[in-house]
């Protein structure tokens, strides 16, 4: 389906609009045919692998090996660990008949894949030896959302998770804060998207987990995202699942664990970031196509030209393409373009050609440089790096200005009535407490900040004593 721009609602009077429509017009994804699904087009997935082509580099790097567990997992598995059952079921999608005959016993389609991976592990792990065993899997998961939201909160979605086993404690907590660094790096370096690192609440940890740690973003209109979690498992699934090892000292241990992952939830986060009326504005290093190139007319030796840059950007690693369609004029492209998000425009002309320089346009600011041929290669590297700064310093700076403190219940309800965003107030840390506020309020505890320091006072909303401060927020 064809769109013009002008079919694109403006995103600062309806973003909700806008981003549905960006996402089709844009062609990032379309409508599954079954409830919640979402087709992923070719410039979306574009945007997942360069994701996975980076973020894979880096868990390499750290000694985790990739591999491929089974999409589905027997009920008697996802059962033997309690809390995660509990966690998961609302949300399961359960096979019960395969072949044209009942099961003998259920499948759930993976939501997560702790239990069908530790069920492996009991029987890898025997001695100290064999730890740390470290795997990732690059995969889909199924999780039955009644409402979903395109790359944000889908039926089935793409993902990383990360599951390592450790022989203490200790070795299990660094490499917990190792993968939420690494993803703090990934976010801001990749995504150009600041958030807050912190721990999550015993209600909002992950289920079957002692501690779950999170990177939260700040959306437009001043809602929270959750944009990837890390979580230390303690020995609550090495105990129902029998994975355990021989110390050193020939003394049988339960292993320590962890789980870690970041799905195409944030690509959601990033289009809605950093878009504008326009459509998107992708960070170059995400942009399947950093560098489009425009010849005004498709005239040989405007065309000739465009080839001959293209050729030299290609040789430097830039990912560009050459747009010289006939049958639409340059207005059409520019807005095409535009919409889509690519960082940098060449434009090339008649006059360009005489001057042997090319236009160059921002995405991010709408700037124009004359930009002489010879100097084309530097020139363009310059470019694609201020503009992934600025939609950092923009992005730290919304953040900046939408992180506020309330110091009563007062406040904190004045706050989420009007500009909402991120809320640093002291907080008990019941859940009783948590519940009244999110129910009263619709703000959730987002997480409490690594950072934080102790300061005694009286919770925001019960007023009993309490030493730290909490990020609430309301949640997409």
């Amino acid at each position: 389906m064809a769109f013009l721009k002008k079919d694109l609602p403006k995103r600062s009077e309806n973003l909700s609009d806008w981003y549905n429509k960006v996402v089709l017009m844009a062609e990032l994804a379309d409508y599954g045919p079954a409830k919640g699904t979402m087709i992923y087009r070719p410039y979306g997935f574009a945007i997942w692998e360069l994701i996975q082509k980076e973020m894979d580099a880096i868990i390499k790097e750290k000694g985790v090996s990739n591999a491929y567990f089974p999409l589905f997992i027997p009920e008697s598995l996802l059962k033997k660990e309690e809390t995660h059952i509990k966690g998961f079921s609302p949300e399961l999608a359960v096979v019960t008949i395969g072949g044209g005959e009942e099961l003998k016993e259920k499948l759930i389609v993976r939501p997560t894949s702790e239990t069908i991976m530790y069920d492996a592990y009991s029987r890898w792990i025997h001695s100290w030896r064999d730890l740390p065993l470290m795997i990732n899997q690059w995969n889909n998961a199924v999780r039955w959302e009644k409402r979903t939201y395109m790359f944000l909160r889908t039926t089935e979605f793409l993902w990383q998770e990360g599951h390592t086993v450790h022989s203490t404690h200790e070795e299990a907590w660094n490499m917990v804060v190792w993968a939420m660094d690494m993803y703090k790096k990934v976010y801001r370096e990749l995504f150009a998207l600041p958030g807050y690192v912190g721990r999550k609440s015993r209600a909002e940890t992950f289920a079957g987990a002692d501690t779950s740690i999170s990177y939260e973003s700040l959306m437009p209109g001043g809602k929270a995202l959750q944009s990837c979690t890390s979580h230390d498992l303690g020995q609550n699934f090495s105990k129902a699942f029998e994975i355990t090892f021989q110390n050193k000292e020939g003394k049988n241990e339960y292993a320590w664990q962890t789980s870690w992952g970041l799905s195409t939830r944030s690509i959601g986060g990033m289009i809605m970031a950093h878009g504008d009326d326009g459509g998107l504005r992708l960070p170059p290093r995400l942009a399947p196509i950093q560098v489009i190139i425009l010849p005004i007319k498709a005239e040989a030796a405007l065309i000739d030209t465009a080839e001959k840059i293209k050729a030299e950007l290609k040789k430097h690693g830039v990912r560009v393409q050459i747009d010289a369609s006939e049958n639409e004029s340059i207005g059409f492209r520019i807005n095409t373009w535009e919409l889509k998000g690519v960082p940098l425009r060449l434009e090339i002309g008649t006059k360009e050609l005489a001057e042997e320089k090319v236009t160059a346009v921002r995405r991010d600011t709408g700037e124009k440089i004359a930009v002489p041929l010879n100097e084309l290669k530097t020139t363009i590297s310059t470019l694609l790096d201020a503009i992934q700064a600025n939609l950092l310093a923009q992005a730290e700076q919304f953040l900046k200005d939408n992180t506020h403190t309330a110091n009563s219940y007062d406040e904190l309800k004045q706050i989420m009535a009007t500009s909402r965003g991120f809320i640093s107030a002291l907080w008990c840390e019941q859940e009783a407490c948590e519940k009244k506020i999110k129910e009263e309020t619709k703000a959730s505890t987002r997480c409490m900040p690594l950072d934080s320091k102790e300061e005694n006072g009286a919770c925001v909303g019960c007023g009993n004593p309490t030493e730290h401060r909490w990020m609430f927020g309301q949640s997409y």
